[in-house]
C-alpha cells in the first residue's frame, strides 16, 4: 500500500495500535503452567474490543487468532491446549489483524519467565538488528541491501539468519507488494523500498539454521536441528528519512 491521505495514515495508525496492544498484554499476560491456547485466546478478547479481526483467521483460515510459537518453532505456531509453557521457554508472539479495511503485523520474541537456558541475547540481537535495520529504510534504499545488512549484523553478533521466511509490503491486506523483504542479500532482488509504502520488516535471527521447515500439522515452521530462533517485526511508512514506525507506541522490547 502507498499512503495518500492523512485519513489512510490514521487508519493504519489504529490497526496498528490495535494490534500493539494485544501483543503487549499477551506477554504480560503469558505466564508459566498456561497453554498457548489459553494466552491466544486472551489476544483474540483483546482484538475483538479493539474492534479487529484477525489477520491469519481472515486470509488463511488459521486455527487460532494469533500465532504463538515456542522454543524450534520459528513461525506460524498453532495455539495448543496441550502445548503448556516453562520457565525459560522462548516465546514468539505474532499478531496480525484488521480494522476497517487496514491491516498491521507486531511481533517480538521473548524468554518466558527466568532465563535459563540462555535465550536472552538471541532475542536481543533480533531486537537490535531489526532496530539497525529500520534506522537504514528510506525511499530509494535497495531492499536486498537491508538484507544484507540483516545478515551481516547476525553474524557479527555470532548468528545465522533464517531464508525462507521474509517480511512483506502491508496496508490493504495481509500481505502485498513488496512480497518479499529477505533477511540476507540476493543480488537478484533489484527492487527498492518507495517512500510513503507500507511495509513489515521482520528479522529471523538463528543460532544455526538457515531454513525453517513445516511441520505435518501444514502450519508451524520449525528447524529441523533443534536451533533457536528469535523473531521481531514492525510495521511502518517509508519516508525520505527515518520511517514512521506504526507498531512502536506499545512496543513490548524495552
Amino acid at each position: 500500500m502507498s499512503i495518500t491521505s492523512h485519513v489512510e495514515l490514521a487508519g493504519l495508525q489504529r490497526i496498528s495500535e490495535a494490534v500493539g496492544t494485544t501483543l503487549k498484554q499477551m506477554r504480560e499476560y503469558a505466564q508459566p503452567g498456561m497453554t498457548t491456547k489459553e494466552v491466544d485466546e486472551y489476544g483474540g478478547r483483546i482484538l475483538a474490543a479493539l474492534g479487529a479481526k484477525s489477520a491469519p483467521r481472515l486470509t488463511y483460515g488459521f486455527p487460532g487468532w494469533t500465532c504463538i510459537s515456542v522454543n524450534n518453532e520459528v513461525a506460524h505456531g498453532i495455539p495448543s491446549a496441550h502445548k503448556v509453557l516453562q520457565h525459560g521457554d522462548l516465546v514468539n508472539i505474532d499478531v496480525s489483524a484488521e480494522l476497517d479495511g487496514y491491516w498491521a503485523d507486531n511481533g517480538g520474541s521473548f524468554v518466558l519467565g527466568a532465563d535459563i537456558h540462555n535465550h536472552q541475547p538471541l532475542v536481543d540481537a533480533s531486537r537490535q538488528i531489526l532496530r539497525t535495520a529500520l534506522s537504514r529504510i528510506r525511499g530509494g534504499v535497495r531492499i536486498a541491501d537491508i538484507g544484507g545488512l540483516i545478515e551481516g549484523e547476525a553474524r557479527k553478533a555470532g548468528y545465522r539468519v533464517i531464508k525462507n521466511l521474509v517480511g512483506h509490503g502491508i496496508g490493504r491486506s495481509l500481505h502485498e507488494e513488496p512480497t518479499e523483504i529477505p533477511c540476507y542479500y540476493d543480488r537478484y532482488n533489484l527492487k527498492r523500498f518507495k517512500k510513503k509504502s507500507v511495509v513489515a520488516v521482520e528479522t529471523f535471527i538463528s543460532t544455526r539454521a538457515s531454513l525453517a521447515h513445516q511441520l505435518p500439522d501444514g502450519w508451524t515452521l520449525a528447524t529441523k536441528d533443534g536451533s533457536f530462533v528469535a523473531q521481531h517485526e514492525h510495521t511502518i511508512v517509508i519516508t525520505d528519512g527515518q520511517p514512521i514506525i506504526l507498531t512502536e507506541a506499545n512496543c513490548i522490547w524495552e
